[in-house]
């Protein structure tokens, strides 16, 4: 194997082949299944609620718990916790994740299976804006030299880590290098990689996530490929950071998780909604099923006809250049098709039928289904063939089981959406209600940031650092905007993934201490601690002054 592209063009899924990891009991890698795990959102220092939680987690079917540990109290009480657990038989892992401070991930590494670091936590603190060669190199030596006592510790114990990167907190020498692109990303982690390959420590997981789709794709695409490039192999854990709630974020996660699964890439998932962490597990359980099912195949001769186009990249999204046919292609948004009465129906997002055309249609188009390999290779030929015309997308699912429906059509779709193939998607599910499928395949759009139809809230899933209560306060906003039609508002718990990971958002709503918030417009800091009661109000003034604001229009 050579690049991420001979896995992308096999013409059967091939998995990705990482080394077999060992995470308290729980193997990890290799041909092993695809793990499953999740993460409580109850105060670590709630002994009886948290460990009621695990129990909860381990009972749905989560091989692997995270904690929150944002300092000694907690990283110290996750002994009790673990007592606990193993006192009532349950022996599954637990995993301490660490911010801000690299001494409570020594101490939480004596006593859990598993810590999570951010690369961020390890570079020195400096006023640089702008790193020299000699600069650059001495703040790795540093690193290296901080991570020392913590790869001690978890020699002894026999402790893994996880090298978290996250699209939006990346360290400044990383930003002045490469900016906060899924390049800066990929750069962050391996300089962690080679530190503990230099160091022989094996039992490593490597993580891209955002809560942008396209660039955990992308980021962690190209993980892989440099994985090759230099012959530096680990674990890698896959999530849509802050995928937000139910059904949205649900088939948002599928469709980031699913379309690296699809590519072989991924030994761990975790599905992270908003809300109740055990509702996570069966959507992360439906996504496994998909691959586990699947045996590891090795690549064959025979691959897929890659396009020979400078504008298409797996690596970049880039939307193919079409000419218009109809109500299909050139600047026309992605639409969505269904099937009524021997015609071809054109659905917006409310469901509603805005065109019907008879089925010779098709013929003046690619009409493309089956698998992703069916898709890909067909479509590929189209791009191969300086065929302009657009492409329809099309699969039928014979399940009765709306989740199992969602995750399928979100990782068929979007898995071609995201490089930039498609210019109408249809999904046919004869067992499924009509509303579903068409409710599904607008997710799946906005997901992939295809077709913009709603607001999209890029909420975290909650956990022992929150500050409010982050579902109501969700459903609240989400009351006063949803309306605002094509604006990115982020609902984050605290601090510590707050300012970083809704990077990518319009507005924050962070919190900031106990019934305080914090409100941003981008990036920029714009009110501090505004008390909880009054912060929807605060934010939509915001909104309102930033010139984003639009009246209800009553008679849609």
């Amino acid at each position: 194997m050579s690049s991420f592209l001979d896995l992308y063009c096999s013409q059967r899924p091939v998995r990705f082949k990482t080394p077999q990891i060992n995470i308290g009991g729980v193997l990890l890698g290799g041909n092993q299944p695809i793990r499953i795990q999740s993460m409580t959102n109850t105060d670590t220092n709630d002994t009886v609620s948290t460990v009621a939680q695990c129990i909860q987690l381990a009972d749905a079917g989560c091989e692997l718990i995270r904690l929150t540990a944002q300092g000694e109290r907690e990283a110290f009480n996750l002994f009790k916790i673990k007592g606990e657990l193993r006192s009532k038989g349950y022996r599954t892992p637990l995993i301490a994740d660490i911010h801000f401070n690299p001494k409570v991930a020594e101490i939480a590494a004596g006593i859990v299976e598993k810590v999570r670091i951010n690369p961020g936590n390890y570079f020195r603190n400096t006023n640089l804006t702008t790193y020299s060669e000699k600069e650059y190199e001495l703040e790795l030596e540093q690193i290296a030299e901080n991570l020392y006592p913590l790869l001690k510790v978890c020699r002894q114990h026999g402790t893994a880590i996880r090298v978290g990167t996250n699209h939006g907190s990346l360290g400044k020498r990383i930003l002045d290098r490469f900016g906060d692109t899924p390049q800066g990303m990929v750069e962050s982690a391996l300089e962690f990689a080679r530190m503990f390959a230099n160091q022989g420590f094996k039992e490593l997981v490597l993580s891209m996530k955002a809560s942008n789709v396209l660039i955990m794709v992308q980021a962690t695409r190209l993980l892989s490929d440099r994985m090759m490039e230099e012959n530096l192999f680990f674990p890698i854990h896959l999530g849509v950071t802050e995928a937000g709630e139910g059904e949205e974020g649900a088939i948002k996660s599928a469709v980031g998780i699913g379309t690296l699964l699809e590519d072989g890439i991924g030994d761990t998932i975790r599905v992270s909604l908003t809300g109740d962490p055990v509702k996570e597990i069966p959507v992360a359980l439906e996504i496994a099923r998909r691959y586990n099912a699947r045996f590891p195949e090795e690549i064959g001769k025979n691959s897929l006809p890659y396009p020979s186009k400078d504008d298409f990249s797996p690596f970049q999204y880039r939307k193919r250049t079409t000419i218009e046919i109809g109500n299909i292609g050139h600047n026309n948004p992605v639409q969505v098709l269904g099937k009524a009465n021997g015609h071809l129906i054109t659905y917006d997002e409310n469901g509603r039928e805005v065109l019907s055309q008879d089925m010779d249609f098709v013929k003046q188009v690619n009409l493309i289904d089956g698998t992703i390999r069916d898709m890909r290779r067909d479509s590929f030929a189209v791009l191969n063939n300086n065929d302009l015309r657009p492409i329809i997308l099309s699969n039928s699912y014979f399940t009765a089981n709306l989740l199992r429906f969602q995750v399928n059509a979100a990782i068929d779709f979007g898995a071609m959406l995201v490089d930039g193939i498609g210019d109408a998607i249809m999904p046919l599910a004869p067992a499924i209600e009509r509303q579903s499928i068409i409710r599904t395949a607008f997710d799946v759009l906005q997901s992939t940031r295809t077709r913009i139809t709603r607001t999209e809230y890029i909420s975290c899933p909650s956990c022992g650092r929150t500050l409010f209560d982050i579902e109501t306060t969700l459903q609240s906003i989400k009351a006063a905007t949803s309306h605002l039609t094509g604006l990115k508002i982020a609902v984050m718990g605290c601090i510590v993934n707050g300012p970083g990971e809704m990077a990518d958002a319009d507005y924050g709503y962070v919190g900031a201490g106990k019934g305080k918030i914090t409100l941003y417009k981008g990036n920029e800091v714009v009110g501090r601690n505004i008390p909880e009661e009054d912060a929807i109000k605060a934010l939509t003034e915001l909104i309102r002054q930033s010139g984003d604001w639009k009246e209800i229009d009553v008679t849609e």
